[in-house]
């Protein structure tokens, strides 16, 4: 008889209410992969997203979700010789395989590095999709060099306030839409300036930037291209861009959406940040595994700060 665990097992596109806490079989790790007793699982946007039904071609129901990982190897498949039972690791499930939202996960092995030694693990599940979104998209699709006057819409979320830490740490001035009862804090993270949304459109507030990161989707899109010097970037993170290459090409401007591919190799470069005190991730909230709903209901409000993480 297999040995068994609790997931969050989905069956149906809906509300937070799908999301199942059952017991189901403890996963075997195949070759190359570790299985991760989980310690934590971040809970982001996109989850929520996948979990709705707006994307169904990328949810192969019923799936346990979450991509965000940390924890400890429990047992290693063939292949793995980079880890072994009892370490402390960290990563990023591929998209469609996903599984975190368990007590128990079968991850690959080279999607995962050494945990940060001054972070624990309940913290640690918190870091690596934000850290890889804000990365790709500064370092890699924008290209931010010095003196480079970098906007971050929703800076206070999950991903924003990595990616303002990012962008200081690649020398730009950086500018963040934000609630006021947030800008103390990034203020500390390093932003030069900031915007209150709920009282000021930010095309009135804002001088033409090089790079807009816009982490909110809809409207913003169409909006940021009105902000950009002639020759900038829109980076989209959302599933909603609002506008795409075409648009952004016939005003001169140019559009990528940024997506996260696991890499233990980016990461160790993120735990080196972190335990350096370079790079500081923010975590809100641990919720139980049980309380899987509750935890998609807070992301879905757009009133978090920093990370929620799921501990089983």
């Amino acid at each position: 008889m297999s040995a068994r665990m609790h997931a969050i097992v989905q069956s149906a596109f809906g509300g937070p209410e799908v999301l199942t806490h059952t017991e189901t079989d403890v996963p075997e790790p195949g070759p190359g992969e570790v299985l991760l007793r989980v310690a934590g699982a971040g809970v982001n946007p996109g989850d929520a997203v996948l979990r709705s039904g707006r994307v169904p071609e990328l949810v192969p129901l019923p799936w346990t979700p979450g991509n965000d990982v940390s924890g400890v190897v429990e047992r290693v498949g063939d292949g793995v010789t980079r880890f072994a039972p009892g370490d402390r690791v960290y990563g990023l499930l591929p998209v469609l395989r996903r599984g975190a939202y368990a007590e128990f996960t079968a991850v690959p092995a080279d999607a995962l590095a050494p945990a940060p030694k001054n972070l624990d693990l309940v913290h640690a599940g918190a870091v690596p999709l934000v850290a890889f979104t804000a990365w790709q998209a500064l370092a890699v699709l924008a290209r931010v060099r010095p003196g480079d006057r970098v906007l971050i819409h929703a800076a206070a979320g999950g991903v924003g306030h990595v990616a303002v830490q990012l962008a200081k740490e690649l020398g730009a001035h950086v500018i963040g839409t934000a609630r006021a009862s947030r800008h103390d804090l990034l203020r500390e993270l390093g932003a030069d300036e900031l915007i209150d949304y709920t009282t000021t459109d930010f095309r009135t507030a804002v001088a033409p930037v090089d790079a807009v990161l816009d982490l909110v989707g809809g409207s913003y899109g169409p909006r940021s291209l009105d902000v950009l010097r002639p020759g900038g970037i829109l980076v989209g993170a959302s599933i909603d861009p609002g506008t795409d290459e075409q648009q952004a090409a016939a005003r001169g401007l140019r559009y990528a959406w940024v997506a996260s591919e696991p890499s233990g190799e980016l990461l160790e470069q993120v735990t080196e940040r972190i335990e350096a005190g370079r790079l500081r991730v923010t975590l809100q909230q641990a919720y139980p595994l049980a309380e899987a709903a509750e935890a998609h209901r807070a992301i879905e409000s757009k009133r978090t700060t920093g990370k929620i993480v799921l501990v089983p």
